[in-house]
């Protein structure tokens, strides 16, 4: 079969930084499924991967954590799908990715594919859909009972992947007040366009922000990029008892500056229950299903914004040119040939 990957670890301006390469076709056992990948989106953990994390020995080094297809075969142990249902899933970190024409992932966190997006449509969602859901309803623990108000939500990076779909779910599910930041023009209509009731300029400080607008002290803050640099505004800008969470990698955080409020800080990274097989992987199947149901009665919507083209190295290294740069908009997909 036909893949990108990588042998070193290269800048994505270098030749060989992706490779097409050919491997051997996977064969499912246990519960996997055997995926045709129809359509892959990208991601920044792809970047961190590809600068990061050398193959091993001489092996090539398959990445991509999102995609939609077609199930064509199935393990022995599966009993959530049969060759021929339409997925989309993220993946495991712990295995190969998805930048290939076929790919084995775990039915446990695999889900449905809504009928009414295409396969593009479709690539665009499950890595940030369930970053957000869980950091939303799982790690923040924000009710879904939308006359629950009074509560705030500041989502930073709110033009992004997950930002992207965490100002949806924010604004459709709960009765929270959804304050998003942009730092353009075009980001700061798209994050409005997705419902977000205010939108800041996370290139000012935060608080200084969040204080013209004369809002109050926000309840729940979703950090989901530079947050270092943003940290000491967190501090200033978030309620007393209020809860933070992050996405990010920030090299030092001083949590010194939660203490006089009592705030709680959560991290949400979605290949947890992959990567240690917990007891509630499942968990990942069923939140799948649900955002698929919320995608078609029109609740939520596609991030996609770009498609670059077919799944091939060219591609791929535009993609993570765009995503390295930290101008990206929604989300960007590559299809199948």
């Amino acid at each position: 079969m036909k893949a990108v990957a990588y042998r070193k670890n290269l800048p994505i301006t270098a030749d060989d930084a992706l490779l097409d390469i050919t491997l051997p076709d996977p064969v499912a056992t246990g519960r996997d499924l055997l995926v045709e990948v129809r359509a892959v989106s990208v991601n920044p953990v792809d970047v961190k991967i590809r600068q990061n994390l050398a193959p091993a020995g001489d092996d090539a080094k398959v990445i991509g954590w999102d995609a939609a297809g077609i199930v064509r075969a199935v393990g022995p142990d599966v009993t959530l799908f049969k060759p021929g249902d339409a997925v989309w899933y993220a993946g495991d970190l712990t295995r190969p990715g998805t930048n290939s024409a076929l790919h084995l992932v775990d039915e446990r966190i695999v889900g449905h594919k809504p009928f009414n997006l295409d396969f593009a449509e479709a690539a665009a969602l499950p890595l940030t859909a369930i970053t957000a859901w869980e950091l939303l309803f799982d790690r923040l623990e924000v009710s879904r009972d939308r006359g629950v108000t009074g509560k705030s939500l500041l989502v930073i990076g709110a033009a992004g992947g997950v930002g992207s779909i965490l100002v949806q779910l924010a604004r459709q599910l709960t009765g929270l007040t959804v304050i998003g930041t942009a730092s353009r023009g075009e980001t700061a209509d798209w994050v409005k366009q997705l419902g977000a009731h205010h939108v800041i300029d996370h290139s000012k400080p935060l608080d200084e922000e969040i204080a013209r607008l004369r809002l109050p002290p926000v309840t729940y803050v979703a950090s989901l990029n530079q947050s270092e640099q943003h940290w000491p505004a967190i501090a200033e800008l978030i309620a007393p008892q209020g809860k933070v969470a992050l996405i990010d990698d920030p090299a030092a955080l001083d949590i010194r500056l939660l203490k006089r409020k009592s705030i709680s800080l959560h991290w949400e990274f979605m290949f947890t229950r992959s990567m240690f097989a917990t007891s509630d992987m499942i968990a990942q199947h069923r939140l799948l299903n649900d955002v698929a149901k919320l995608v078609e009665s029109g609740v939520l919507h596609t991030t996609l914004t770009e498609i670059f083209g077919s799944i091939n190295a060219t591609n791929l290294k535009r993609a993570h040119a765009l995503i390295e740069s930290n101008r990206a908009r929604g989300k960007i997909v590559l299809t199948a040939d």
